[in-house]
């Protein structure tokens, strides 16, 4: 199944429609949607998104990167949320080449758990809200900040854990664009030869600090972001089908 949507200049735009959830029920196509930077949108873009109907986008970036490459346009009947959950900035692109992937990544993950509760919460409360929808959150490339929210919200509505880490892994079929990307804009490639790839390891590796340290995602919802049985059971009716 492709759930890719194709845009000109946004490489990683994904549907998370059709995955099996809680008690048989699927999650809704046309109603959440992942993204890398929807500053990229040009004009033939913007007519296809337009064409999907978002009411809501939730951009996980940090104030400084906006500031820097541009949000998505403002437009009447999109609302717009910065919800920076990371809080400890780092540049992958300059890394040693000889920094492994994995561990680096799911560690990274780790620290956004922890450090962005608050940004979470406020991203968990958007999605939840069926006003909102089709909502659509995002970051820079559409793969760490937002494969940690996308793992979290498929978690809640009783997605496998196999089939998030597919999810996740998805990513690696638009890496060769996003470097592409990071080239053109600095002149040379990144040195870091994890920048712009997704493996499945990242999430395994991340899944399992979660699972060790709350039992599951689930259960950290409910630790640190204050989620309980009513909260999820509306998340399930915005985002499952009946």
């Amino acid at each position: 199944m492709d759930r890719h949507i194709a845009f000109g200049r946004v490489h990683n735009f994904r549907d998370l429609g059709g995955y099996r959830g809680h008690a048989g029920r699927t999650v809704r196509w046309g109603r959440l949607f992942r993204s890398d930077s929807l500053s990229k949108l040009d004009e033939a873009d913007w007519a296809r998104f337009a064409e999907l109907g978002v009411r809501t986008v939730i951009d996980l970036r940090y104030p400084w990167e906006i500031d820097r490459a541009g949000r998505v346009r403002e437009h009447p009947g999109l609302a717009y949320h910065n919800l920076s959950i990371e809080h400890r900035p780092y540049r992958q692109a300059d890394l040693d080449p000889d920094v492994p992937t994995g561990p680096f990544l799911a560690g990274k993950y780790t620290e956004v758990a922890e450090d962005g509760v608050a940004e979470l919460r406020q991203a968990l409360d958007v999605i939840a809200a069926d006003e909102n929808a089709p909502v659509v959150f995002h970051c820079a490339s559409g793969k760490d900040r937002t494969g940690l929210v996308a793992a979290l919200v498929l978690a809640l509505l009783d997605v496998p854990e196999d089939v998030i880490v597919a999810d996740y892994a998805l990513t690696e079929l638009a890496s060769e664009r996003l470097v592409a990307d990071w080239t053109a804009r600095s002149g040379q490639p990144p040195t870091w030869l994890g920048y712009g790839r997704a493996p499945a390891e990242v999430m395994t590796l991340f899944l399992a600090w979660v699972n060790e340290n709350y039992g599951s995602l689930r259960g950290y919802a409910e630790k640190r972001l204050g989620v309980d049985d009513a909260y999820v059971a509306r998340l399930r009716e915005t985002l499952l089908t009946p």
